[in-house]
């Protein structure tokens, strides 16, 4: 069962303003125990109101990973150039010669906006992302593909803004919901993204799945306080730690290269201090695994040749 969204804006007299917020409502009912992520209530920010789209009238296709090994070269070449430094990734296209997104950055923010989806739906986030892969587009459906050119990856929220005039806070709003309007997150995926990064996403989300119960336990130690008795307004920020943890443990990806991304994607989508607290839960996830890497490696027996 899909959820029901109701999406609306606070409007707001005062000239001081910080980024738009939305509620998202739905139905509520008991999911079954065999549910891998479970579903809750939230309130959604501006960013990821585009998260929350998921289609029906996608392109009737199905995605296949016969190829992820005769590529994955070139892949992890991709990572690391794209997450090395700043300027590094701002000379990294992030259009192929089809015109779709090549970055592997784009495919973090796609397997975000599934595993996030699910966690509402109280789904698989992998069949969540084959449904919309498979799913059929609407008669007479048009993407416009200009789109992606104006779509800013780096594109971070910053801090509350505060204005003088109510003028200039109707040009912000104004602004933002421009920035809202550019369909990409909600677009039929083969349309947005290259084959390389749909497989990319779907490796991610498979980790993901694999690694969800360990991690759940994980990032109860590493989370802080606030984020625990209300995880109904830190899903978000849970499924990015989710996301880059089992980028690390699974897929083998530079932490460094990791927790970089994971902070963009919070500055991104996130409010507050979410990108330093993300930082912080995983540069203490890496220590912890690197410590029982070294105690693993210890207790081994050693042969003597």
């Amino acid at each position: 069962m899909e959820a029901s969204s109701f999406i609306f804006t606070y409007p707001s007299s005062s000239p001081s303003i910080s980024k738009t917020h939305f509620e998202f409502s739905f139905p509520y009912p008991s999911f079954p125990l065999s549910s891998p992520l479970r579903r809750y209530p939230c309130t959604i920010h501006k960013n990821t109101v585009k998260l929350l789209c998921t289609r029906t009238t996608l392109r009737n296709s199905a995605l296949t990973i016969e190829e992820e090994q005769a590529q994955a070269q070139a892949l992890e070449k991709s990572k690391d150039a794209f997450s090395t430094s700043t300027s590094s990734r701002d000379m990294l296209p992030k259009i192929d010669k089809s015109g779709r997104f090549c970055s592997p950055r784009a495919a973090r923010e796609l397997a975000l906006s599934i595993v996030y989806a699910a966690c509402l739906e109280g789904s698989d986030p992998v069949r969540l992302f084959e449904k919309r892969m498979n799913a059929r587009r609407e008669p007479g459906y048009e993407f416009d593909k200009g789109s992606l050119l104006e779509y800013n990856h780096m594109c971070f929220g910053g801090p509350p803004v505060t204005v003088e005039t109510v003028e200039e806070a109707d040009e912000l709003l104004s602004n933002d919901e421009k920035e809202t309007a550019i369909e990409v997150l909600a677009a039929p995926p083969k349309l947005v993204y290259s084959k390389l990064i749909l497989r990319f996403t779907r490796k991610i989300l498979v980790a993901v799945m694999e690694r969800w119960d360990s991690h759940v336990l994980v990032i109860d130690k590493v989370a802080p306080a606030n984020w625990k008795n209300e995880p109904a307004g830190r899903i978000l920020e849970l499924c990015i730690l989710h996301l880059a943890m089992s980028e690390i443990t699974v897929l083998g990806t530079r932490h460094q290269i990791v927790i970089n991304e994971a902070v963009d994607l919070a500055k991104r989508f996130c409010d507050g201090a979410a990108p330093r607290i993300i930082n912080g839960c995983l540069r203490t996830f890496v220590k912890d695994l690197e410590g029982t890497g070294v105690a693993q490696a210890l207790d081994k027996p050693k042969v003597i040749r």
